[in-house]
């Protein structure tokens, strides 16, 4: 016991134990795979690389120094007696399921889709597979599926631009000048372990968090009733998705970040109280729990690792506490600064502490906004050599939620609002296309009319952003929320 308080761990490397739990952000994709869902958690990515030398086989070879330099790549993750575990693969042995493939335009789009789909088995299989679409000479398309448990979105940005190094090096003969990473993924698991402690010690962090949640969580509605399509008689696959683009000018960019300033709030917490509302008239409830996806990458040693470090938090709204717009997003500001100190309880053990069933989501609505990148530094030593590298649209949308925003915010060269874009994604086997347009449509009305300066009352607010179709809707949640 520390008479003085302890120092924090430090990330730095660690010798390895026989045992190597999970990162508290992977236990919830480890779980999902054991319920039959390990495909719902694929990332994929497609790139078509052209150019008179394209060199397959060395794209074959940069993609196995790709996972011999990425742990989590070649990483799997079996049940054992003290738990789910992290085991590496000695890179030497690290087998990269690599086909290469002929097609044609028309073959194309279908093969990669089928490639995304496929699951892994995490407890035995590598976490990467990979196919080489060759559509003829200096025209091929490398697509890469990798188990969300190894990478997070933000894990596609290093990996990408080391494996462009990787494959420029290797067409030349020559081994990649990739400066050395300074720890491991297993590094960061242990490191983030000792943080937390045992959720078996009363004091620890670990049992602080869930003690958090618990508490924050308890009374609310398990879920939500969200105007839901009839089922159809063919099944439809519960996770097959579609998107609903949406877009807001610089003006309306620019409305928003005097507002999020005046309320000492961030454009995020302006957009999730937006959000938050047009659920809950929605859902015809002045509770409402949405989500949003932290980085988990607070400190500077993770930035070019690859890995998973993202995790959900959530945020329970009470639309009824707010008389206003200024009390809705003073409210929001709290909750949402309270959910980013406690960000490493895993779903599943946080579920069997909420009096719900296990069975039922721990939240239906997500929103996430990125920064968009200044620039694709990765795609220029390539195009320097003769070579034009683009993504192409893998075509599988998964929704494992029911309505999940995702947008971007973009500035200029000089730093100013340039607006604000990106798609809700939505399951086809709940909602149909007209629900999902007049989801989108309420939330850009609502958007709108706080960009402008509206700052009153949310019964008017939901009032002023009602459609046609739906006033009898905007009544009952104008009630609601008086």
């Amino acid at each position: 016991m520390c008479v003085r308080p302890c120092a924090p761990p430090v990330l730095a490397p660690r010798p390895r134990p026989a045992h190597v739990p999970l990162a508290p952000a992977q236990e919830r994709m480890w779980h999902a795979a054991r319920l039959g869902r390990s495909a719902d958690w694929n990332v994929a990515r497609a790139m078509r690389v052209r150019g008179a030398c394209v060199d397959v086989a060395a794209l074959r070879e940069a993609l196995k120094l790709l996972v011999a330099r990425h742990a989590p790549l070649r990483t799997r993750y079996p049940a054992t007696a003290l738990g789910p575990a992290q085991q590496v693969v000695d890179p030497d042995e690290a087998v990269l399921d690599v086909a290469e493939w002929g097609v044609d335009e028309a073959e194309l789009a279908p093969a990669v889709a089928a490639l995304a789909g496929q699951p892994f088995d995490l407890t035995r299989d590598l976490p990467v597979r990979a196919r080489l679409f060759v559509l003829g000479p200096g025209d091929v398309v490398l697509a890469l599926v990798v188990h969300h448990i190894s990478v997070d979105g933000r894990s596609m940005g290093p990996l990408v631009r080391d494996l462009v190094t990787a494959y420029l090096a290797c067409r030349v003969g020559a081994r990649p000048q990739w400066p050395p990473l300074p720890i491991s993924y297993i590094d960061y698991t242990l490191w983030k372990h000792e943080q937390l402690g045992e959720f078996t010690d009363e004091w620890s962090r670990a049992t602080h968090q869930l003690r958090y949640w618990a508490n924050a969580l308890a009374g609310r509605p398990a879920l939500l009733d969200l105007p839901t399509r009839e089922q159809p008689e063919t099944p439809v696959d519960p996770v097959a998705g579609a998107l609903v683009p949406i877009s807001f000018d610089a003006g309306i960019h620019a409305g928003l970040l005097r507002l999020a300033r005046d309320r000492r709030a961030s454009l995020f917490m302006v957009l999730q109280a937006a959000f938050a509302l047009t659920v809950g008239v929605f859902a015809r409830s002045s509770d409402v729990t949405v989500a949003t996806a932290v980085s988990g990458r607070d400190h500077r040693l993770l930035d070019d690792l690859v890995g998973n470090f993202s995790d959900d938090v959530l945020m329970r709204i009470r639309l009824d506490r707010a008389g206003d717009v200024d009390e809705l997003l003073d409210q929001v500001r709290r909750v949402a600064l309270a959910a980013y100190t406690h960000p490493d309880t895993p779903n599943p053990r946080l579920k069997r502490c909420l009096l719900q069933d296990a069975a039922l989501p721990l939240f239906q609505a997500t929103l996430i906004l990125q920064r968009a990148e200044a620039s694709r530094a990765t795609a220029e030593p390539a195009s320097a050599q003769g070579l034009s590298i683009s993504e192409v649209p893998t075509g599988v949308i998964r929704a494992k939620h029911d309505l999940e925003f995702g947008l971007t915010d973009h500035y200029d060269s000089l730093g100013a609002p340039a607006g604000v874009d990106g798609s809700l994604l939505y399951p086809i086997a709940r909602f149909d296309e007209t629900t999902a347009q007049h989801f989108v449509a309420r939330f850009r009305a609502v958007v709108g009319l706080l960009a402008e300066g509206y700052r009153g009352p949310l019964p008017a607010l939901v009032a002023a952003t009602g459609h046609a179709r739906s006033r009898g809707g905007a009544r009952r949640a104008t009630r609601v929320l008086t």
